[in-house]
C-alpha cells in the first residue's frame, strides 16, 4: 500500500532501481550508432539517490559506473540555487576536472527525477564516443600535452531545459565533429536512457510514496555499508606498501592500511603528473580504488554509494593520481589499471592464498581510422582488447578476457568490424608466445589481424605492461607483453606499444598480441597429465613444455618422453 514502509516494500524498491537501471542500458544499447557502444558495451548506466550516491548501477563497464555518482554531484554543486535545475532538464558533461571524470571521450547524460516538487533521484549514463574534436581522429593522442588539445570541452553544461533540447548547445557539438551523424545518433541514445530511467524512477515512487521511496534508498545505502564493514573484519590487518616501475619509467607507490573499520589507499608518494596524457583525475583515482577495494572485499555482493564509505583515497594534488589543469588526460585508462593492479599485487604478494597473479592489465586501446573504401565516408574507432588473466589459487587464470577494470563488455564480432570499419579481420586465435607458466598457468592473451582497405589510414596505440610485465606468484614465471605488430605490405615489420597517427596503407596488417596473463605456484609441481593438455591444445608449445615445466612432449602422439630441469618423474 502507498506510503506503507516495511522491509518487503523497500526490497522491492531496492530491486527495481536495479531493474530501472539495467534497462537504461537496454534502451543506450539498443539504439546507439556506434559500434563501440552498441557491441562492445563501452558503456553504463546508473541512478543515484537526491546526493548523487549510487543506488542503482545498471550493467557496463565497472570504471564508468563508478564516475556516474561523481558526474551527478558536479551538477548538484553547480546548478545550486533554486530553479536552476527543472523537470525535463538533462545536462552534459565529459571534463575530468567538472564531473567527467575520465577523458573527453567518454560523455555523461545526467537526468533530474523529481517528486512532489522535489528531486527525489538522478538518472545517468557514460558512454564512449568516437570523436570529440581535437588534434587528431578520435580526439586521443598520446602526444597531447593540454586537454584542449583532446577535444570540445563540456563541464557539466544544461542539454536540455524543460525538455526540449537547447539547439545551440546540438550545433556546437556536431560543429565540433569530425563524424557528426554518428555523435547526433548517440547522443540522441542517451538521451532515450536517462529518460528511461527518469520514467521507471517516477513510476516507483508514485507506487509507493516519495517518503518510503527515499527510506528504502537511505537504508539500502547504510546496507552497502554495512557489507563492506563486515568484509573487512575477515582481511588480514596491517600496512602493506608496494613499489613498483612503470613502462615508461617511473615508479609507483601504493601503502595499503586494513583496520576493523577502514581500508585507507595512500598513492600520495608518486610522481609529478605527465607531461603527457599518461594522467588521470583524482574522482577517476577513487573509482580504481573502490573497484579494487569491491574486488578484494565483497566482490559478489552490492554495490553502491553506502559500499564505499570505509574506503580513503589519499592523493597528492599535482601527482599523476591527482593533476593540475589543463594537464592532458587522453589515456587514462591505462593509468586506472595501472593502480587497480598496483593495489591488487601489494595485496597479493603478501597474501597469496588469497589472491590471482597478474594479469595483462590493459585496455589494449587499440584506435585506427581513414576513409572507408566503400563509403567513402570517414570512420574512427577504438577497440579495447582481450587478453589473458593471471593464475590464482583457484585454477589457471581466464584467456581471452577483457582485463578486470573493463569488465561486462565484449570484443566487436569480426563481421560487424567488417562492415562498419575500413578493414579486414584476418586471423583471430590465442598466441603461443611464451610466458605465464605455473602450477597454475595464466590465462592466454589473443592475437588479432587487422588489415588495412586503404590508404593513408592512420593508428593510435597505448599499451601498458608492455616492459614490465605480469607479475607472478609464488614461483610463478611472468606473463608476456602487450604489443603491436605492423606487418606492411612489402613484408617489412615495426613493433609499437605506444604511438599516435602512425599512418597506414592497403594491405597493412595491424596485429595486436595482447599479453599472457602470469602464473601462480611453481610450475615443476603442475600435474603433468595438465601440461600434456596444454600442448594439445596449443595453449602451450613443446618448447616451452620442456623449458617452463620440465616436461618432453611429442607433439605428435602427445605421449611424454622424458623430464627435465628438476621435476620428478
Amino acid at each position: 500500500m502507498k506510503n506503507q514502509y516495511d522491509t518487503i516494500t523497500a526490497e522491492i524498491i531496492q530491486n527495481s532501481l536495479q531493474a530501472a537501471a539495467d534497462e537504461m542500458f537496454a534502451a543506450l544499447r539498443h539504439t546507439a550508432m556506434s559500434a563501440i557502444i552498441y557491441e562492445v558495451l563501452d558503456m553504463g548506466t546508473g541512478i543515484t539517490d537526491k546526493y548523487g550516491e549510487l543506488a542503482g548501477s545498471g550493467a557496463g563497464i565497472p570504471a564508468f559506473v563508478g564516475v556516474l555518482d561523481k558526474s551527478v554531484k558536479q551538477v548538484i554543486l553547480k546548478y545550486n540555487k533554486p530553479g536552476e535545475v527543472e523537470p525535463g532538464d538533462i545536462f552534459i558533461t565529459n571534463d575530468p576536472y567538472t564531473g567527467g571524470v575520465t577523458h573527453l571521450n567518454d560523455v555523461i547524460l545526467v537526468m533530474p527525477v523529481f517528486a512532489e516538487g522535489e528531486i527525489v533521484a538522478w538518472a545517468a549514463n557514460i558512454a564512449h564516443w568516437n570523436d570529440v574534436g581535437g588534434a587528431v581522429p578520435g580526439s586521443m593522442s598520446t602526444n597531447a600535452t593540454e586537454i584542449f588539445q583532446e577535444g570540445m570541452i563540456l563541464s557539466a553544461i544544461k542539454l536540455f531545459s524543460k525538455g526540449q533540447p537547447i539547439r545551440s548547445v546540438f550545433d556546437i557539438l556536431t560543429a565540433n565533429c569530425r563524424m557528426p551523424d554518428f555523435l547526433t545518433g548517440d547522443l540522441w541514445a542517451g538521451v532515450a536512457s536517462v529518460r528511461v530511467g527518469e520514467r521507471r524512477v517516477t513510476e516507483i515512487v508514485d507506487k509507493y510514496g516519495k517518503d518510503v521511496f527515499l527510506r528504502a534508498v537511505e537504508e539500502y545505502l547504510d546496507y552497502g555499508e554495512k557489507v563492506s564493514l563486515n568484509a573487512i573484519k575477515r582481511l588480514p590487518k596491517g600496512v602493506y606498501e608496494l613499489v613498483e616501475p612503470q613502462d615508461n619509467g617511473p615508479d609507483y607507490k601504493v601503502k595499503v592500511e586494513i583496520t576493523d573499520n577502514e581500508f585507507i589507499i595512500d598513492l600520495s608518494d608518486n610522481p609529478d603528473q605527465d607531461k603527457w596524457p599518461f594522467n588521470m583525475s583524482r574522482d577517476e583515482t577513487i573509482t580504481a580504488c573502490q573497484i579494487a577495494f569491491k574486488g578484494v572485499t565483497s566482490p559478489e555482493r552490492i554495490a553502491n554509494g553506502g559500499t564505499f564509505r570505509p574506503l580513503k583515497v589519499i592523493t597528492r594534488h599535482g601527482s599523476v593520481f591527482d593533476p593540475i589543469y589543463p594537464a592532458a588526460m587522453g589515456i587514462y585508462y591505462e593509468i586506472t589499471i595501472r593502480v587497480h593492479d598496483l593495489i591488487f599485487r601489494c595485496l597479493a604478494e603478501k597474501i597469496p592464498e588469497l589472491l590471482p597473479a597478474g594479469g595483462f592489465a590493459s585496455v589494449c586501446g587499440t584506435l585506427f581510422g581513414g576513409i572507408h573504401p566503400d563509403t567513402g565516408r570517414p570512420y574512427a574507432v577504438i577497440e579495447p582488447e582481450l587478453g589473458g588473466w593471471g593464475g590464482s589459487p583457484h585454477g589457471d587464470g581466464n584467456s581471452g578476457q577483457f582485463s578486470a577494470l573493463h569488465g561486462e563488455t565484449y570484443n566487436c564480432p569480426a563481421e560487424v568490424a567488417e562492415a562498419r570499419y575500413g578493414v579486414t579481420v584476418d586471423y583471430l586465435s590465442f598466441h603461443d608466445e611464451e610466458g605465464g607458466a605455473g602450477f597454475h598457468r595464466g590465462g592466454k592473451g589473443v592475437r588479432i589481424d587487422y588489415r588495412i582497405r586503404s590508404d593513408n589510414a592512420w593508428l593510435t596505440v597505448a599499451y601498458t605492461r608492455s616492459k614490465v610485465l605480469p607479475w607472478p606468484l609464488l614461483g610463478g614465471e611472468s606473463g608476456s607483453a602487450n604489443h603491436v605488430i605492423i606487418a606492411r605490405a612489402n613484408g617489412e615489420k615495426e613493433r609499437y606499444s605506444v604511438v599516435t597517427g602512425l599512418t597506414l596503407n592497403t594491405n597493412d596488417i595491424i596485429r595486436v598480441m595482447s599479453g599472457t596473463g602470469a602464473g601462480w605456484g611453481n610450475p615443476l609441481e603442475r600435474p603433468v597429465e595438465k601440461v600434456v593438455e596444454d600442448v594439445k591444445n596449443g595453449y602451450v608449445t613443446p618448447e616451452a613444455a620442456e623449458k617452463s615445466y620440465g616436461v618432453v612432449v611429442d607433439p605428435l602422439t602427445l605421449k611424454v618422453l622424458r623430464y627435465t630441469g628438476g621435476r620428478k618423474q
